[in-house]
């Protein structure tokens, strides 16, 4: 491991690679910064340009775009009381409260350290766990890739939220869409309804920019940003018992984010709301909570980031995306024909070490962004989406068109994203179909040779120790998701009382 940390050091420290984590560091902070304009929606942006990319450097782009949306989206919650992301929620009910008493920079300082802290544990679990899960690679075969991918599919019911039906509904027509085009194996045509341009699939980016790009630009269109609050952002760095109170926050919430990253379903949305709650619970001061109690953003933002840099563990040692962000990511492995799972380390050391050390790197351009350029994030605030707006649906027809210079494309990401835009508008959550559409073609694939292998016998995913192991741990997760989102639920109606 530490052979191979070094090595992926030395080219992460390439002037190449440095610009594009930089980048992704940049852009994703922006994104954060910016309402309505989400990690989601800039990496289905950036998929097409990233062909242009070695596979390296677009990685490390996007995971930068990533987790440096993590650390951006505190900024508009602390000074607008708007979440640049749902996972910032929490962070609205005592940093904005801190921003009105005077204290923008304390809340906005205590924000970034936290993320610092929490993104740095996160990188060092995946350095440390990811060659632990590389070496079950010799032992998986088509049951165990089965069962691996039946428990990527249990996070379908966490992604589902309140309403399970829709949530199960969503994936199962992802899943159908992933069947268009050639039968894989037999060669036969598969709801392609005799149009040339579906024997080759639907493509996966013009799906994705069109759910999440185009959908969320129609969804906002009447959205604009007004203005920042005008008071003070006082001094930066909190002092004294305020520090030492926001720092044992920040370390509280990074371990709840990092054991809550490791499972599918456990989103920052979700981790943000349970770490701000405990925060409350373990306070001698409960009752001031909400009020500009600085733990109140501390451990909601730790959390928020270890869960993001925690989900990179699963993600490629297993290839299980634990969160919506992580099915596009794993898109991304699959689109450069990177396996996304525990051959990652195997076959693909340098790539996969490479891609952790620039996370270290991330971290630490991210902390030199987020504290001495305070000011600067606050002013993007004031960009109006009417100006966004235009220029985000440019990107993506321009970026549809390019992936095979084909007009198809471009009306595939229109299609997809008036279904994505009435899916938001009737509460249908868009999730489930991306990982439906991602994860089916490896489940069918396994599951047709697992049973091949077999003679059409099923106790081949029981008989086997791993696969079977897979499958009870998707039960048990699926049992343990659903009770989250009835106290979630219980949580969100107590508050609205």
């Amino acid at each position: 491991m530490e052979f191979g940390l070094l090595a992926g050091f030395w080219k992460a420290l390439s002037p190449v690679n440095l610009w594009y984590c930089f980048l992704g560091s940049l852009l994703g902070t922006v994104v954060g910064v910016l309402p309505a304009l989400g990690p989601a929606t800039t990496i289905a942006i950036l998929l097409p340009v990233t062909a242009y990319l070695k596979p390296t450097e677009s990685i490390i782009m996007l995971a930068g775009i990533f987790y440096g949306a993590m650390y951006g989206g505190s900024t508009t919650s602390i000074l607008m009381n708007i979440p640049g992301e749902a996972a910032s929620v929490p962070t609205c009910l005592d940093g904005f409260q801190m921003t009105k008493r005077g204290r923008a920079g304390e809340a906005l300082a205590i924000a970034a350290i936290g993320s610092f802290i929490a993104g740095t544990a996160g990188v060092l679990l995946l350095s440390f766990a990811g060659p632990l899960f590389a070496e079950l690679a010799l032992a998986f075969g088509p049951p165990e890739y089965f069962g691996l991918m039946f428990f990527s599919l249990t996070a379908l019911f966490s992604f589902s939220g309140h309403d399970l039906l829709k949530g199960l509904t969503a994936g199962v027509v992802g899943i159908i869409l992933a069947t268009v085009g050639l039968d894989p194996l037999s060669g036969t045509h598969r709801l392609a309804f005799g149009i040339p341009q579906l024997l080759a699939g639907l493509d996966v980016i013009p799906v994705l920019i069109g759910l999440f790009g185009v959908a969320e630009v129609l969804a906002s269109a009447e959205e604009e940003v007004s203005s920042v609050y005008q008071g003070k952002l006082g001094r930066l760095i909190p002092r004294g018992e305020e520090l030492k109170k926001g720092l044992w926050a920040s370390l509280r919430g990074t371990g709840i984010g990092l054991l809550a990253g490791l499972f599918p379903g456990f989103m920052p949305s979700v981790v943000t709301f349970i770490s701000y709650d405990i925060e409350r619970r373990v306070s001698k001061h409960p009752e001031k909570f909400g009020t500009g109690m600085i733990e109140g953003v501390a451990s909601p933002e730790a959390a928020n980031n270890a869960t993001c840099q925690a989900g990179f563990v699963p993600l490629m040692a297993l290839g299980v995306p634990t969160a919506p962000i992580f099915a596009m990511l794993l898109a991304s492995l699959m689109i450069y024909g990177l396996p996304p799972g525990p051959m990652l380390f195997k076959q693909h050391g340098d790539f996969a070490w490479t891609v952790v050390a620039s996370m270290y790197i991330g971290n630490v351009m991210l902390l030199i962004l987020n504290l001495p350029l305070v000011g600067i994030w606050a002013r993007l605030c004031l960009v109006p989406y009417r100006i966004l707006g235009p220029v985000i649906l440019g990107v993506v027809f321009i970026g549809a068109y390019s992936i095979r210079n084909s007009m198809f494309d471009v009306w595939t990401a229109i299609l997809f994203g008036l279904i994505g835009f009435l899916m938001k508008r009737r509460d249908w959550p868009v999730a489930p179909l991306i990982l439906g559409f991602i994860l089916g073609p490896m489940l069918e694939q396994h599951l047709r040779a697992s049973l091949q292998g077999s003679g059409g016998s099923l106790r081949v995913f029981i008989e086997q120790p791993i696969s079977a192991g897979f499958i009870v741990l998707g039960v048990v997760l699926v049992v343990m998701s659903r009770r989250l989102w009835s106290a979630v639920g219980k949580q969100e109606a107590e508050g609205e009382r």
